[in-house]
């Protein structure tokens, strides 16, 4: 009994070991907004991170007056600069950033409607307006933004009323098919068969840079927030939220023609999830290209958004295996990205035992020995 005791000791102690300080990024009441969401991170050309998140003006909910917010890190996530507002229109809705890199601009998609506009009145086509999609874009490592675009038309069906992009980080293809193909995981709601909104995730990509938009493949089984990366023999999976409260695990589906259409969908039976956004990530290989080990971080529960942890798989996405706890308290939204070949950044929501969304804080974990 104490053998086993001590060595229960010594597992916790190295888990706790590999996570750095938990560095608080967004924090409700900074800035005079009543609280922030949606988190969304990538590393810039500079090397720096770039933190993206919704700030919430009035109140934590999903509606009215919410801008598209950001800080920057030049030491790897141990400090943050001051806060860049990216988006504000008024007291209208700007949110789910969608960030990529692609050579040394930073493309950044995320979506607009009426503040007053309600999901699930869009969602019914009942709203005074719908949900849009936009363009933004840096050439300065995020110190300046264009003014957002709108690029609607190109990648939303005229049925569809609700829209999400991301929220999550995209990714630039490496291999074949479709290199340098910018990929944007993607989720939207159409009126099924019964008269009710139904969530479908789907992709949408740019073969030039950005410049033009197409729509690309769509899932049968009904996905919602979602995360996509490349596997290491060029095939894209795409990792969904569930949108039905039947399962208590996530979704996934593949493609392998670049995105265009999904050959397979199904359930990923050990990845549980409590019904929320989660990310995953390729740790790239020196040069860039895509390896076998994925890892994915979301709330490891089954029912409530708590346990913020990470897992790994070592073939592509076909078995994962628990990793590390980062947040056992209450958290949910979360992203990745990777720092180097043994360490990954999680931006994620979290709070405590009577809040979830206090903050969105950074931590830096070891994934490698």
């Amino acid at each position: 009994m104490k053998r086993l005791l001590l060595i229960g000791l010594l597992t916790v102690l190295a888990i706790l070991l590999r996570a750095q300080n938990i560095v608080p990024v967004f924090q409700e009441g900074q800035e005079g907004y009543a609280g922030y969401r949606i988190p969304a991170i990538i590393k810039a050309a500079d090397g720096s991170l770039i933190a993206f998140a919704e700030a919430r003006k009035n109140g934590k909910g999903d509606t009215g007056n919410i801008d598209l917010v950001m800080r920057k890190s030049l030491d790897n996530g141990m400090t943050w600069g001051a806060m860049k507002v990216i988006w504000d229109d008024g007291n209208n809705t700007c949110g789910n950033p969608a960030p990529v890199l692609v050579g040394n601009k930073i493309i950044l998609l995320a979506t607009w409607n009426l503040g007053k506009d309600k999901e699930q009145e869009i969602e019914r086509n009942c709203s005074e307006d719908t949900r849009r999609v936009y363009l933004i874009e840096s050439e300065d490592d995020g110190d300046t933004w264009t003014e957002p675009m709108e690029i609607s038309s190109m990648i939303k069906s005229t049925n569809w009323g609700w829209y999400a992009t991301g929220p999550c980080h995209a990714i630039v293809k490496q291999l074949k098919p479709n290199k340098d193909r910018i990929i944007v995981p993607c989720n939207h709601s159409e009126i099924d068969q019964n008269g009710q909104p139904a969530s479908h995730s789907h992709l949408i990509y740019s073969d030039d840079g950005g410049k033009n938009w197409s729509l690309g493949a769509i899932t049968k089984i009904n996905g919602n927030e979602s995360s996509v990366v490349e596997l290491s023999n060029g095939r894209l999976l795409l990792n969904m939220r569930r949108s039905s409260s039947a399962d208590t695990v996530r979704y996934y589906a593949l493609s392998t023609d670049g995105g265009r259409t999904f050959k397979i969908e199904g359930k990923q039976n050990d990845l549980v999830e409590p019904r929320c956004q989660g990310s995953v990530i390729n740790i790239l290989k020196e040069d860039g290209k895509p390896s076998k080990t994925l890892v994915f971080s979301n709330p490891a529960n089954a029912s409530k958004r708590e346990n913020l942890s990470l897992r790994i798989s070592k073939d592509n996405g076909k078995s994962w295996k628990y990793l590390v706890s980062v947040y056992m308290d209450q958290s949910a939204y979360s992203d990745l990205v990777q720092l180097n070949s043994k360490r990954v950044g999680v931006l994620f929501e979290n709070g405590d035992g009577k809040q979830t969304y206090r903050r969105i804080s950074f931590v830096s974990i070891q994934i490698e020995k």
